[in-house]
């Protein structure tokens, strides 16, 4: 098969040995695969993927068709469409999925879409629900609305009752930003516009004191995202004065049985609501596997809103 391949820090596409399904797993033929920050680290050496998971073959989601099922696989069939979070590898023709961490593609979805989906909508998700417990009628602060992860986190926030608030650093997109149904502003131009019961941290270290300033009492903080600086200084008083929570998070490390947890919580909270065309995947732009060097260039330009996805 040929994949995208990780060399001294560039994107080159390479011929790989065929992966072979083992008890429990899928051999999943690649139809789209995301395009995301944690790559974009991998590439640079910072954030190698897990053990088991190919080291040199990125990528993090996938959506494609079944092609063959190892022993013991009971829920997926040759043929199938399907998609799902993987700890690498997804930028390729083939990849191998343990049978657990698979979603259906809901109807409706073209491949790009749901190759653009599992990782931004689970994270969000998670994130959101799990880690911060937002609830129906608070207000959730998004910084970096105009990505992936920010524009499933505003969807998601909205259908669930929840105020939304987004930073977005380009102007030509705060419109469309506004249209997924949050209120975009500049980036310096949110703490005013508080207090926040949630904040989902998708930029890093230098928001977090103006983040606890903005924050509601009993809110929480939410990092997913480091891309401008992982230190940073706090106020423990003020922290201690508002009874505020921060949390971290990550999936791609987790074990099997917590990843299969976050799928089976996407396919049932979060696929229906695709189903009734009331969430979507913006996907700004789709890349042919030989030219998945441009992908990486385009998402590190920037100004983009949603997903870009390459297609093998």
């Amino acid at each position: 098969m040929r994949a995208a391949t990780i060399r001294d820090q560039e994107i080159l596409v390479e011929e790989h040995p065929d992966p072979v399904p083992g008890a429990g797993q899928v051999l999943v033929r690649v139809r789209a695969a995301g395009l995301n920050g944690a790559d974009m680290m991998q590439r640079r050496g910072l954030y190698p993927a897990p053990p088991g998971s190919p080291q040199d073959i990125p990528g993090m989601e996938l959506a494609g068709e079944v092609a063959a099922t190892g022993p013991g696989v009971e829920r997926f069939s040759e043929g199938d469409r399907v998609m799902a979070i993987v700890g690498g590898g997804a930028q390729a023709e083939l990849a191998v999925v343990h049978e657990r961490v698979l979603m259906p593609v809901p109807e409706g979805l073209d491949w790009a879409e749901a190759g653009g989906l599992p990782e931004v909508f689970t994270t969000a998700h998670d994130a959101l629900f799990a880690q911060a417990g937002l609830r129906p009628g608070e207000h959730l602060l998004v910084h970096g609305g105009a990505g992936g992860v920010g524009t499933a986190a505003i969807q998601l926030a909205r259908t669930a009752g929840a105020r939304v608030t987004a930073t977005v650093r380009s102007e030509e997109l705060r419109e469309q930003v506004a249209e997924l149904g949050a209120v975009a502003v500049e980036c310096e131009d949110y703490a005013g516009r508080g207090p926040f019961d949630v904040i989902l941290e998708l930029v890093g270290g230098p928001n977090m004191p103006e983040n606890l300033q903005a924050l509601a009492t009993g809110g929480r903080i939410a990092v997913i995202g480091v891309g401008a600086g992982a230190k940073t200084e706090l106020n423990l008083l003020a922290l201690m004065g508002k009874r505020a929570r921060i949390c971290g998070s990550t999936l791609r490390a987790r074990p099997l049985e917590e990843k299969a947890l976050t799928a089976r919580h996407v396919e049932h909270e979060v696929l229906p609501l695709f189903e009734r065309g009331m969430l979507r995947v913006p996907v700004a732009g789709e890349f042919p596997l030989d030219r998945a060097a441009e992908a990486y260039e385009a998402f590190a330009a920037g100004g983009k809103l949603g997903k870009l996805v390459i297609t093998p």
